[in-house]
């Protein structure tokens, strides 16, 4: 069977991460389906660019595709603008590639661009909700309404967790057609191993305790809370040396070093730029906890690759997050704030739970059987 991907949701060489969890699927899908990519790229009218696809993607011959963007005012027409720069490399590609399904990440404007072009040229596809586009989306009016006329005309919208599922049936999708099915672990690059053998690699104190960070550096993940609740931690005199590793980079990079700065504690902070899955591994594999207290999430993969290394994670209560971490067993879940997330990240690394269950936990969460749940939707939305 052949399938067709559409997303902006998909890495080049110069954002290798951009939507790497969807590209992830494809590569475990392709041994059952032939895959193309139409990786949209948002662009500003008039201006142009060009991008590469990663040496492992080339098997799917993406296009990258500029479509016009108008940001901030736009919400009436990006999904009409879409759809109008789709049209033409869409019905073109299906000359060549005619594929029994499409597959389309982020529903607003992809999916309900995409939506609009299968009404019209007559063809079956499942639209991923992601989250932010979701947990935002729905409360702008012009595009919750755009949102909720759009998507009935998926055959499946699949989300990465209950809590999207929950809220798009809220707003009055078919909680039928709504399948929830979480990202998987590549557990031969996350794993438990030897904490000692893990510092020496990278060159670490074997005497420090060290809170994680990995995360992209944008308000909802909150980045400047981790960098005060690392300071409250240490105003402790039994975990005064505690070390914060920041992984990741973004707009709130320079607010990050600038905060630890004025906090006098510069020097137990470290941020560490972005880093590839198998140098994050090795991070987790170093830690004492990881510390996520995102302002809202859907699922994100960092904390079930935690899991999966046997390290327990402070994160908020907040969308999908409560789905998946257990609780007091795998670490704390908090309120996105400094006083809970500081006395959460203090218990733990005073008595931090066996790692063995949590990674046991982690053992759950398999790429192979999220790819087996997204096989079965897909081909009953083919007709197979």
């Amino acid at each position: 069977m052949r399938l067709l991907f559409i997303s902006n949701l998909f890495p080049d060489t110069r954002e290798p991460y951009r939507g790497l969890d969807n590209a992830t699927v494809l590569h475990h899908l392709a041994a059952q389906w032939e895959i193309r990519a139409l990786a949209l790229r948002p662009t500003l009218p008039f201006r142009s660019s060009s991008w590469t696809a990663r040496k492992e993607d080339k098997r799917f011959q993406p296009h990258f595709l500029a479509v016009p963007y108008l940001p901030k005012i736009g919400s009436r027409w990006n999904h009409r603008l879409m759809a109008r720069a789709l049209r033409g490399p869409l019905r073109e590609l299906r000359e060549r590639f005619p594929f029994d399904a499409v597959l389309s990440s982020w529903i607003f404007p992809d999916s309900c661009a995409v939506a609009q072009l299968a009404l019209e040229l007559g063809f079956h596809f499942v639209s991923i909700a992601q989250g932010s586009d979701v947990h935002q989306y729905l409360r702008h009016p012009v595009r919750r309404k755009i949102i909720t006329q759009a998507l009935p005309a998926a055959s499946t919208v699949i989300t990465r967790s209950a809590e999207l599922a929950r809220l798009l049936g809220e707003a009055g999708l078919d909680g039928e057609r709504i399948h929830t099915i979480y990202n998987g672990v590549d557990h031969a690059i996350f794993r438990p191993a030897a904490r000692a053998a893990a510092r020496q690699a990278l060159g670490l104190q074997a005497d420090k305790q060290i809170i994680l960070f990995v995360g992209n550096f944008y308000p909802i993940k909150n980045p400047l809370l981790v960098i005060e609740a690392h300071s409250q931690v240490c105003d402790d005199n039994t975990l005064s040396h505690t070390k914060l590793i920041m992984i990741g980079d973004g707009p709130l990079l320079g607010s990050a070093r600038a905060l630890g700065d004025r906090l006098h504690f510069a020097a137990n902070v470290v941020l560490a730029g972005r880093k590839t899955a198998a140098e994050i591994a090795l991070y987790m594999q170093a830690a004492d906890v990881l510390c996520l207290p995102s302002v809202n999430e859907g699922v994100p993969n960092v904390i079930l690759e935690a899991f999966a290394c046997g390290l327990p994670v402070v994160a908020s209560r907040v969308g999908g997050i409560p789905e998946v971490h257990p609780g007091e067993t795998c670490g704390r879940l908090v309120e996105p704030r400094l006083a809970p997330v500081a006395a959460a990240l203090r218990a733990v690394l005073r008595e931090p739970p066996p790692s063995a269950p949590i990674a046991e936990h982690g053992a759950l969460f398999t790429w192979e059987d999220t790819a087996a749940q997204y096989h079965a939707l897909l081909s009953s939305a083919a007709g197979a």
